[in-house]
């Protein structure tokens, strides 16, 4: 979809503050209240918004380690583990990436002794899963959700 500059500071506007009324971007983005509506209507129908959500704190939430995991999967149960990975309430994200067979995941957890036991009840005791390496995150710098434009 091709988008001009007034699309593009729209959804800069957007990512900054999903919850920015039409009055609020319209000041921003130099065009009428409608004209945001109907701007904003039309991104989300050719599916260049997604979703609108809100991002939460998870530290604030409870869940105070946060992990990256690498971990590589036998090719024939690829989708099966991804699939399931993906069900567990404890993890954030989770991708495909370039290289054998390997998804990178993050997971979220209350503590150690909750990361200890999503490692070997969640990864290690799955079938097709051949390797697994972590990463505990010491401090966040940035973190952002959305794309940024």
């Amino acid at each position: 979809m091709k988008m001009d500059d007034i699309d593009k500071k729209l959804l800069e506007e957007l990512v900054e503050d999903g919850r920015a009324s039409y009055v609020e971007l319209s000041d921003k983005v130099g065009i009428s209240r409608v004209a945001v509506k109907d701007r904003i209507k039309n991104l989300k129908e050719k599916g260049v918004i997604e979703k609108f959500t809100v991002v939460i704190d998870s530290e604030k939430f409870g869940k105070t380690v946060s992990a990256f995991f690498e971990v590589d999967v036998e090719p024939y149960r690829f989708q099966e583990v991804a699939q399931n990975l993906a069900d567990h309430p404890n993890v954030a994200s989770i991708y495909q990436m370039t290289g054998p067979s390997t998804l990178h995941m993050h997971v979220l957890v209350e503590d150690f002794m909750e990361l200890e036991t999503f490692i070997n009840r969640e990864l290690y005791s799955v079938q097709g899963i051949t390797r697994v390496e972590s990463s505990v995150i010491l401090k966040r710098f940035k973190s952002r959700a959305g794309y940024k434009l």
